[in-house]
């Protein structure tokens, strides 16, 4: 990678890092990026999407198909605490995530592909709401546009040694999503409950239900069905027998389909359970995530590259129980995302205060990145 890319580069995710913007609120990121990659770059094509931001690389002779890089640019309501003079200056909110170095890198991935050439069309994909699931479906209209043949995205992650490029066959991450289920009955003066229809009962024993609901032995496949909060009635009314409650879960599923089985047979418990004590019954449905799977043929591309550049390399033996929005581009094309191991310590991850996006990794993705145009 060139040095003064490389330099240029780290400038913006540091920029990046201290003005950092919210899911679907990233209007100020991608007006950052924009005008990077205006001041940085002369040939590359830049496609302002309204809610995301395309850049593309028109080769002079095309003798191969079109390929994609993705990068997902939002953060989240984590607490900055590092002591860095790029530390976050929005209150509450951070590049816990390192999306920063994903955008700041592939922004320099424009700018090394224009430097050098290549004999295909090159697409840069910068992306809203990764965190909460919403992003990639709104983005994937580009790939049958331009005819797209594969893509790749990249993230930093704990677990092995230092520069480990880490991918697996099948499933990366599973699909998940986060259910709320409400009741709702009628209000009573609580000295005369027998008056009103109150959904506590039925919601703990929704609760109690989960357990055996989401039991591994009825599924091929991991599922998980995690408490997240529970509300029952108003705030310390003491007076007034509870009328309408909530029970929120995120449910997850290492084969999408079964968390969809999951998440229907939850759906009949609480519907039965609310009919029992009387009680109307909704659902809905928030951060969904497809199950995110790694192309074998893609994989092996990023292993032949990591050999030739002399990076450690390892297929990893089991998915991650976190969810990545990257499957809505994989379930359309080949493509593979592969991980970079920043360490094993795992107690500095990712959706920490202390996490800081490992700069280095802007020249390892821009160099496989490349030897993944060249193949």
């Amino acid at each position: 990678m060139d040095k003064a890319i490389y330099d240029k580069a780290v400038e913006l995710r540091h920029e990046l890092h201290a003005h950092p913007c919210l899911s679907n609120q990233e209007r100020p990121t991608f007006e950052t990026i924009m005008a990077f990659l205006k001041e940085n770059t002369k040939n590359i094509e830049i496609m302002d999407r309204g809610h995301y931001v395309l850049a593309r690389y028109k080769a002079v002779d095309p003798k191969k198909p079109p390929i994609a890089f993705r990068a997902d640019v939002d953060a989240i309501l984590v607490y900055d605490d590092i002591d860095k003079p790029y530390k976050s200056v929005v209150d509450g909110v951070g590049h816990k995530c390192g999306h920063d170095g994903h955008a700041a890198s592939l922004a320099a991935l424009a700018m090394q592909v224009e430097k050098d050439g290549a004999d295909r069309d090159v697409y840069f994909l910068f992306q809203p709401a990764e965190e909460n699931g919403s992003g990639a479906a709104t983005c994937t209209d580009f790939i049958p546009e331009f005819g797209i043949s594969e893509i790749y995205g990249f993230h930093s992650q704990a677990g092995a040694p230092l520069n480990t490029v880490m991918v697996r066959d099948g499933l990366l991450c599973c699909a998940s999503k986060g259910m709320t289920v409400e009741m709702v009955g009628s209000p009573a003066h609580a000295s005369q409950p027998e008056n009103g229809k109150n959904p506590s009962e039925a919601i703990a024993k929704l609760v109690l239900a989960v357990g055996k609901i989401a039991d591994q032995s009825q599924y091929k496949g991991l599922v998980l069905a995690t408490i997240v909060q529970i509300d029952v009635g108003e705030k310390e009314a003491f007076g007034v027998a509870a009328s309408k409650g909530k029970l929120l879960m995120t449910i997850r599923g290492e084969i999408e389909a079964e968390m969809d089985l999951l998440q229907a047979r939850l759906e009949d418990e609480a519907k039965k359970l609310a009919g029992e004590y009387g009680l109307t019954c909704s659902f809905r449905y928030c951060d969904a995530f497809p199950e995110t799977c790694g192309d074998p043929a893609c994989n092996r591309k990023i292993q032949a590259a990591c050999e030739k550049l002399g990076y450690p390399f390892q297929f990893k033996e089991m998915f991650y129980r976190g969810s990545e929005d990257f499957g809505h581009f994989t379930k359309l094309i080949p493509g593979a995302m592969y991980m970079i191991s920043f360490g094993e310590d795992m107690a500095v991850n990712v959706h920490t205060a202390a996490f800081d996006f490992h700069d280095p990794f802007i020249e390892m993705r821009v160099n496989l990145d490349m030897e993944l145009i060249r193949m």
